[in-house]
Formats: structure tokens, C-alpha cells, sequence
């Protein structure tokens, strides 16, 4: 997916392209119900949790699957990631297979299976929650309180893949931010019975990069947020680079991002994600943050986990 994010998808004031759009966002819509109606649900032999969005790229999918990885290994569980097989996302199935087994197939279904015969007793479904063909035992759905729900409308004219009315399905909602009440109840005002949790980002490797002129660059959902993480931490940014999400550096980037962070005297720092696309020629001079997703009332989510298993 190497498009920029459009900005007037995060304006929540009028636009005029989300208006000549919304012919185009309808028919989306009207397919997406159809699709609701039309496709046939599948029960799994094993748990199945999903980890998904409405808001299209940037809420914290990944790491937070991981960190339900982590959890259900403590619980003497033999999980697994599910995806569906993407050519473009595979920074993402790298990042995950340093944690554990991941399945993938064109069908999410097909690889649930693949799984099961290879005595996998909980999946992981990292996005899937517009993937009507699969009964989920635990439905999370991410936000990020930076973004939200941008303009609150559907693509293409809006950064949404559903209408916040789509969180009726849902068990969980996490958000990756500070505790906030409107957002709160924006999403009760849907679903009363949804839990909220909030997550943060703790940096696990930021005293490698303290007191350092810094260059950072990221191709990810939201470059922002990776970009207000060091500022958080104090890190000396002279510059900063954006790039589409997934986006796959061409030699001549990266070797134009070394030419200049020799000239401003700057150490390259990136994201992890970023950091698995990168070839390896150029990777031992660029550095990549490394992140932990921490749950505020992570006793509690342990319990709605164990509740499904």
C-alpha cells in the first residue's frame, strides 16, 4: 500500500474531496452489507481471537497481537498468528515470527486449519474483523486516541473501513493513549457492553539514542505517533522523513537518507517494521527503536482471555 494517507481524511471540518467521494463510499458500504449477509460464517475447533481496526493503518495491530501472544504462552496455550496473505504486508509477518509461528493463506479459514493439524490450539487473528467468514470468540478492535476515527467516514472519503456502528460486534476496544472520556462515550454510545482498555508504547532500547543528533524516518500507518514517541523521550530529532505505509526503500533512498544524515551529522533512526524492509546492505548503519505495548488493567484482560479458553 504505498499511497500517503490523505490529509483531509483526519480534518473533521468540511471537505469538499470526502463529498465528491461519497457516491464512491456508498457503494463500498452497500457491498460491505451484502457481504455482512451473504457470507458463510465458519465455527473453528479452536478459540479464535481477533485483533482488528476501523481505521485504516496505524492503530497498533501487531504489537498488541503480540503481546496476547505473550500472554497466552504464560497461560500454557500454543497460540498462533492468522493473517491473510499479503505480498505487501511482510514486514509485519516477519516482526511476528520472531514471536512465534504465523499461518497465512489467501482464506484466513485455510490457514486457521493449517494450524489446527500442526496442534495450534488458539489463533490469533491479527486484522479479520471485516472478515464475515469467521466465527471469533474474542473480538478486539484498536483505535489510537491521536487519530481516533479522523473525519468519521468511510474510504474513500474518510479513513474508516466500517462505520463506528460496526463496534456492536466487538467484545474489546483498545486504545493506544491517554484515558479519554468523549472518546469513551462515542464508543459506549454503541456498544454499552464493550470493554475499553488503553495501551501505551514503552520503548525498550531509547537510552541507545539519548543525547544523539537523530534523522528519523518511517513508512508506517502513522509516522507521527513513532515521531511523538522520541520527542516523549527526549530524543534530539534534527530531521524527520515520511514515507508511505509498507513502503519499500529503493537503494537510491536509502542511500540519499545516509548522504544527508552524514551531512546533519545524525545517526538514521527507523521503526522496526520499517527496519525488516530495509535491505540488508544498508541495515548496519540504521538503527530501529524497539517497542513494548503495556496494558493498563492487564489483569483484567487476562481474565476476559481466559474466559474463551
Amino acid at each position: 500500500m504505498n499511497f500517503f494517507k490523505p490529509k483531509f481524511w483526519d480534518k473533521t471540518e468540511f471537505s469538499l474531496f470526502s463529498l465528491l467521494l461519497y457516491p464512491i463510499t456508498l457503494m463500498i458500504k452497500l457491498f460491505t452489507l451484502l457481504k455482512t449477509f451473504l457470507t458463510k460464517k465458519n465455527q473453528c475447533s479452536i478459540p479464535v481471537i481477533c485483533v482488528g481496526n476501523i481505521y485504516l493503518g496505524g492503530t497498533g495491530k501487531t504489537p498488541l497481537s503480540i503481546e496476547i501472544y505473550s500472554i497466552l504462552k504464560d497461560l500454557n496455550m500454543n497460540p498462533a498468528f492468522i493473517r491473510k496473505k499479503y505480498l505487501s504486508f511482510q514486514d509485519e509477518v516477519e516482526l511476528q515470527k520472531q514471536t512465534g509461528p504465523v499461518y497465512q493463506n489467501k482464506k484466513r479459514i485455510e490457514a486457521i486449519k493449517e494450524a489446527i493439524q500442526n496442534n495450534i490450539n488458539i489463533a490469533i487473528l491479527d486484522d479479520g474483523f471485516q472478515d464475515f467468514s469467521i466465527n471469533k470468540n474474542l473480538s478486539v478492535v484498536c483505535f489510537n486516541e491521536n487519530q481516533w476515527i479522523g473525519n468519521g467516514l468511510t474510504i474513500p472519503s474518510g479513513p474508516l473501513r466500517e462505520d463506528l456502528s460496526s463496534l456492536k460486534r466487538a467484545n474489546l476496544v483498545f486504545i493506544n493513549g491517554k484515558k479519554n472520556t468523549d472518546i469513551e462515550s462515542k464508543i459506549y454510545n454503541k456498544n454499552k457492553e464493550i470493554k475499553i482498555y488503553y495501551t501505551k508504547y514503552k520503548p525498550t532500547n531509547i537510552n541507545e539514542f539519548k543525547n544523539k543528533n537523530i534523522l528519523a524516518f518511517a513508512g508506517i500507518g502513522n509516522p507521527i505517533n513513532f515521531f511523538d514517541i522520541l520527542k516523549k523521550n527526549n530524543i534530539n530529532i534534527i530531521e524527520e522523513k515520511k514515507f508511505p505505509d509498507h513502503y519499500n526503500y529503493s537503494d537510491k533512498e536509502l542511500e540519499d537518507l545516509l548522504n544527508r544524515a552524514k551531512e546533519k551529522n545524525c545517526i538514521l533512526l527507523t521503526t522496526e517494521k520499517d527496519y525488516f524492509r530495509i535491505d540488508k546492505k544498508y541495515k548496519k548503519n540504521i538503527n530501529f527503536l524497539k517497542i513494548k505495548v503495556e496494558i493498563e488493567n492487564k489483569d483484567s484482560f487476562v481474565e476476559d482471555i481466559k474466559k474463551i479458553i
